[in-house]
C-alpha cells in the first residue's frame, strides 16, 4: 500500500546547504522506490490557514518510507535541511484500493452512543 512522506515547511531561510540538500535528496529516496509528488509548487489554502511550502515524496509502501527515513544517506544530509528549515514532516500509509469512505462512517457511527 502507498506510503507519503509529507513536510509543512514554514520558516524557510535560504542557504547553500538547503540548495546542496536538494540536489542530493533524490538519490536517497530513489533506492526505496520514492519519487516527488508534490514539490516547489504554490499551493491554494481553501480552508483554514496553511503557511509554507509542501512536499511530497511518494513510496510504494511504509516499510520504504521508513528505511529512506533512517537510511543514512538521508541521516547524513537531513541536518542541512534542519539547520535552515523550520517545519514538520510525517511518514502516512495511503488507503488500499478500492477504499470505500462509507466503510469508515459506518463504524463511527457504530461507535457513538445511542
Amino acid at each position: 500500500m502507498t506510503a507519503y512522506a509529507i513536510a509543512h515547511l514554514r520558516k524557510i531561510t535560504p542557504h547553500p546547504e538547503i540548495a546542496e540538500y536538494i540536489e542530493r535528496i533524490s538519490a536517497t529516496f530513489e533506492p526505496y522506490g520514492g519519487r516527488f509528488l508534490v514539490h516547489g509548487q504554490r499551493h491554494e489554502t481553501v480552508e483554514g490557514d496553511w503557511a509554507g511550502d509542501v512536499v511530497m515524496i511518494g513510496f510504494p509502501g511504509m516499510a520504504e518510507a521508513r528505511q529512506w527515513w533512517d537510511s543514512p544517506a538521508y541521516q547524513e544530509i537531513a541536518p542541512l535541511r534542519a539547520r535552515h528549515i523550520e517545519g514538520n514532516i510525517i511518514l502516512v500509509q495511503g488507503v488500499a484500493e478500492g477504499y470505500d469512505p462509507a466503510t469508515t462512517a459506518k463504524a463511527l457511527r457504530d461507535s457513538l452512543p445511542s
